[in-house]
């Protein structure tokens, strides 16, 4: 896969609405502590973290939970998470620090101007309503240069997922991401890997650089 298709993402007024619209935060108030794509494309997810992400820095995981995927041998210095449960993010054994916080309720990071040398979305990004905010803040939080990447699979809790999410194809949903960043004007060399394994769920990557 590689973003070479004249695709053009036309989205609905209704594109971002939920099957289950109740808070997110009631959702997510109960910890999970389960994986969501196999072990398989988990290894993907840290194959490509071990390839695009810089050793010795600072890196936001964004959407974060009890696992991260960060590969074990290569040293970061610090190592941050946002999600929606304290519990999960407690029992993460990579993570340095965390924060709770709902970016559907608000989209602005809690965290400083160019604080961040890289970050990561990882099988989450289909369950933001407002994502091209999200992604516009992530600009601000990431020093210039730094690296984005953003991974999916076909795994998802489906009453939380977008419309827009749900009513595409894996490929179309990568040209869906693209849009966001894109839309943003904070990110180029916007690149499509598909890390899928030989078996089992699929795993996709999209990859920015941040220029604002």
């Amino acid at each position: 896969m590689d973003f070479d298709k004249n695709f053009s993402i036309k989205l609905t007024n209704d594109a971002f609405r939920r099957v289950d619209e109740t808070p997110d935060h009631k959702f997510y108030a109960i910890p999970r502590f389960t994986s969501h794509i196999d072990t398989g494309a988990r290894e993907a997810v840290t194959e490509t973290y071990r390839k695009y992400l810089p050793e010795n820095s600072k890196i936001l995981d964004l959407m974060s939970s009890w696992l991260s995927h960060f590969p074990e041998e290569v040293h970061y210095k610090n190592l941050v998470g946002l999600g929606m449960n304290d519990r999960e993010m407690a029992n993460n054994k990579q993570l340095n620090h965390w924060v709770v916080h709902d970016l559907n309720s608000n989209p602005k990071l809690p965290f400083k101007d160019n604080e961040f040398d890289a970050a990561t979305i990882c099988v989450s990004i289909d369950y933001l309503t407002s994502p091209v905010a999200v992604l516009t803040d992530m600009g601000r939080v990431l020093k210039t240069g730094a690296p984005l990447i953003i991974t999916y699979s076909n795994r998802y809790f489906e009453t939380k997922a977008t419309a827009a999410w749900l009513y595409l194809s894996d490929e179309q949903r990568a040209y869906l991401v693209k849009s966001f960043l894109t839309d943003t004007q904070c990110f180029s060399d916007i690149k499509l890997l598909d890390c899928s394994p030989s078996f089992g769920d699929p795993l996709y990557a999209v990859l920015a650089k941040n220029i604002s």
